[in-house]
């Protein structure tokens, strides 16, 4: 079984990490699994550029180029949205290796133009780490649900046009994607939901396969050795929050962590004992006033750090508007740590209310506050949350098990196309 998985980078984002994390589980169940990306930063044979020494400069502008269409929309939001027009050089690598499946990732910043998806001819999987598959551009909707007919007049666009950019880049994709031969996968029931009410994506098959982890690495390490080497109190409560642009993408829900945390001072009364820690990105130039001690601890990009800094915290927090899955709640969960969220969007998929965490009611931030006060006054409920978090993740999480799940579909859809 040949596999090549597509994706714009090997290991940075969360896509990636989550591609890498399933390419080596199904190497290790046999399969002939190899990737095929725009940004390489790991090293090996089983890691293919597109690009090569004389296209790598063009081809860091690639993003800019993309965007162009973009400039005639004075009004749009800044939040991520893709055009993928430009003309890309993905097909040559393809058929040089052959593969009998392949698997769509998350293929933006212009490294696969639309058009390109119809002339493969080999059956594919698209696992859905965002909604750009099936919307006019943007990556998360939001309110808008345009995407269930042809978009146009798009609120990201701050457009009043029917026949804007997201309707011609609705249009293109309908026209290019009408005879693939495409199954759609999604890391959550919500994800699956949105796929399936949209235009483009209401009559392909959609199943969903969670995202796996390597359990042996993600695991609860002794919370008192991890925050010596981290240089964080041992004798603190620590509220964890990461998201490498948390503080500036709206739908992290930046706004409504800070109202929870002032919250949470009004009913702790201001413990200093509670303190927040923050991963994936450095202190600020203008540290941010969250009412509690705060520790940056900067970015990580291998697992064995990331799982320190989970262990690290009593409790993680993660009051994101939309999320396809939940990445850093189901990392921390499976390091034994509970994991405060809204009950809404794929978070619903991976905590259970009060049993291995506390799912607030969307958009409370009363509400939220509430859980994490509940948590941190009581050691008992918060340390057994954590054991069921982790007795979770082993249930349902290990990277072998959805590496199985995905071989079993890829052997379908080869057998069916033969």
């Amino acid at each position: 079984m040949k596999i090549l998985h597509i994706n714009a980078s090997d290991v940075k984002g969360g896509a990636a990490r989550a591609a890498h994390r399933l390419h080596t589980g199904l190497q290790a169940l046999g399969a002939d699994s190899r990737m095929l990306v725009q940004k390489r930063l790991s090293h090996g044979p089983d890691i293919l550029a597109s690009t090569n020494k004389i296209s790598e400069g063009f081809d860091t502008m690639r993003l800019s180029f993309d965007a162009l269409p973009l400039k005639f929309y004075k009004q749009r939001q800044k939040t991520a949205f893709s055009t993928q027009w430009l003309p890309d050089r993905v097909l040559p690598k393809i058929r040089q290796f052959n593969p009998d499946i392949i698997h769509l990732h998350w293929i933006n910043q212009g490294f696969v133009q639309i058009e390109t998806l119809a002339k493969l001819g080999i059956p594919m999987i698209w696992t859905l780490h965002d909604m750009w598959p099936f919307t006019g551009g943007c990556h998360y909707a939001e309110d808008c649900l345009g995407y269930r007919n042809a978009c146009g007049t798009c609120p990201h666009l701050g457009s009043a046009k029917a026949n804007d950019l997201s309707h011609w880049i609705w249009k293109r994709k309908a026209k290019s994607w009408n005879s693939i031969d495409l199954t759609v996968v999604a890391p959550s029931q919500w994800m699956a939901d949105c796929a399936a009410s949209s235009s483009l994506f209401q009559q392909r098959p959609i199943d969903v396969i969670p995202h796996g982890l390597d359990l042996d690495v993600y695991k609860p390490i002794d919370k008192n050795v991890a925050r010596d080497i981290l240089s964080l109190p041992t004798d603190a409560k620590l509220v964890l929050f990461g998201s490498a642009h948390g503080t500036s993408e709206k739908r992290k829900g930046f706004h409504f962590l800070l109202d929870a945390l002032t919250k949470l001072s009004q009913l702790s009364e201001g413990s200093p004992q509670i303190q927040l820690a923050v991963f994936g990105q450095k202190s600020p130039d203008r540290p941010i006033d969250f009412g509690f001690k705060t520790h940056y601890l900067g970015t990580f990009q291998d697992d064995l750090s990331l799982s320190l800094v989970y262990s690290a915290a009593d409790v993680m927090v993660v009051p994101s508007l939309q999320e396809a899955f939940g990445q850093t709640a189901f990392e921390a969960m499976a390091c034994g740590v509970p994991v405060v969220a809204f009950d809404a969007t794929g978070l619903k998929d991976i905590v259970e209310h009060k049993e291995n965490g506390f799912l607030a009611q969307p958009f409370d931030t009363t509400d939220m506050a509430k859980g994490l006060h509940w948590m941190l006054s009581d050691p008992a409920t918060m340390n057994f949350l954590g054991q069921q978090a982790r007795k979770k993740a082993e249930a349902e999480y290990s990277v072998t098990l959805q590496s199985e799940r995905y071989l079993a579909l890829s052997k379908r859809l080869k057998s069916k196309a033969s």
